[in-house]
């Protein structure tokens, strides 16, 4: 059996643990659970930090177990936040809990036969029969409302920086979880409850349900909430959240977002987003201080996550849609592009649209430039980087002959101008 504290200190994993968790590990097989919010039909990559721990703690013998909590998201974690969130139906939670254990099985292995399977629970399932005399009477009564009180989650929302205050549903969040440790505890043995650090009131919350009504000894451990070295949130873009379905974030986005790490957080994602071993991420992050500018670190980063997240094939068109811009491509490559991956390679290029007919009757070039699009002031600044040989169609150079026709579409609907090697401007076909 593989020590999981010691993998995941060394990875920078390790935010607090409750003492003897290492110790109770280390004895036998264990099962430990990490919450997920089913919120949305797609993890981000915020959640993944969680997810890594989870499979950590399955590739050293043990038994995890990812809660969807349709029940918790019904009331809304107050940790972190600042407002009270919109709350969903039952029909909701389980459309997006499929989804979300699709996207799991890529991490966890929930289909073998072995002892250790991951399992995928969803707290709802024991919530929706609990009445609420039910619950203030057999769980409430344990917990006394100066505990809840002393939590930092609540500290936090009541405090005179809070604009709004804190709902009662809110307030009780925190004894909701901690059943869940406890319901887990008497029918999973389930003996660790993980999660990021501003989860620690209430996975200890829990921890204490255990000791009071079951009187069993449960754990608590946690990892750093991730942070970005120039102090911006992590696992955001312009665009929102970095998510894991294709159809949120594509791949190429996805490739793209690690791709353009800070050195500093470069070498800290690599041990938290990958399963390189320490020697094989020693050897890396060497070889990346020798020679910076090759960024080596972000590549075998980027390459990792994106083939774990979506697939080899996926990789290698990133990386295809990575050179059309950066790398010497042809007018091949672009043609091989999909329409979503185009639209974002060039995403924020200036556009403009000519007509399918136009296109069909054949447009010389200098019209294409000036007065079509706009990409050139003038026809005399058209003609002279004609002349220049610095005018692109598709990635080929073409001299003031050229006629633009449909044959020179990609996708049947696009048609890539450039000026010199960083000026583009995209045609749509209408």
């Amino acid at each position: 059996m593989k020590n999981f504290i010691e993998e995941v200190t060394w990875r920078g994993m390790l935010h607090d643990v409750m003492p003897g968790t290492e110790e109770h590990l280390m004895e036998q097989m264990r099962v430990a659970y990490v919450g997920i919010d089913p919120t949305a039909d797609s993890l981000h990559i915020g959640h993944l930090v969680g997810v890594m721990l989870l499979k950590h703690f399955q590739l050293s013998g043990h038994k995890p177990l990812a809660l969807v909590g349709g029940a918790t998201g019904m009331i809304g974690d107050p940790s972190g936040k600042s407002n009270e969130r919109n709350l969903l139906d039952e029909a909701t939670l389980r459309h997006n809990q499929e989804a979300i254990k699709g996207q799991l099985a890529r991490f966890l292995d929930f289909t073998s036969d072995a002892a250790n399977a991951a399992e995928l629970v969803n707290n709802y399932d024991w919530m929706k029969n609990f009445s609420f005399l039910d619950f203030i009477r057999d769980i409430g009564k344990h917990i006394t409302v100066n505990y809840m009180m002393s939590k930092d989650s609540v500290k936090k929302r009541l405090s005179s920086e809070a604009a709004e205050g804190m709902s009662f549903t809110e307030f009780t969040y925190q004894l909701v979880q901690g059943y869940d440790f406890l319901h887990l505890y008497k029918n999973k043995n389930c003996t660790l409850q993980m999660g990021g650090s501003d989860q620690w009131g209430n996975i200890t919350t829990g921890t204490e349900l255990v000791r009071r009504i079951a009187s069993g000894k449960a754990y608590a451990l946690t990892c750093p909430l991730i942070t970005k070295a120039d102090g911006t949130k992590f696992g955001k873009s312009e665009g929102g959240n970095i998510w894991l379905d294709a159809a949120r974030t594509s791949p190429y986005k996805f490739y793209q977002y690690w791709l353009n790490t800070s050195d500093a957080d470069a070498e800290k994602y690599i041990k938290i987003f990958t399963f390189l071993s320490k020697e094989e991420i020693e050897i890396f992050t060497e070889k990346h201080r020798e020679a910076p500018h090759l960024r080596l670190l972000q590549k075998r980063l980027a390459e990792e996550i994106t083939v774990m997240v979506h697939s080899a094939e996926d990789l290698e068109n990133a990386i295809k849609a990575s050179n059309i811009l950066f790398g010497n491509s042809t007018s091949d490559d672009l043609k091989q592009l999909d329409e979503a991956t185009f639209l974002d390679v060039f995403d924020g290029v200036p556009q403009a649209e000519i007509t399918r007919n136009e296109i069909e009757a054949g447009i010389d070039i200098v019209a294409v430039l000036n007065e079509k699009t706009g990409f050139m002031k003038s026809n005399g600044e058209a003609r002279r980087a004609l002349t220049a040989n610095s005018i692109s169609v598709n990635k080929e150079k073409v001299a003031e002959d050229f006629v633009l026709s449909t044959k020179d579409l990609i996708n049947n609907q696009f048609v890539l101008l450039q000026s010199g090697k960083k000026n583009y401007f995209v045609v749509r076909i209408v």
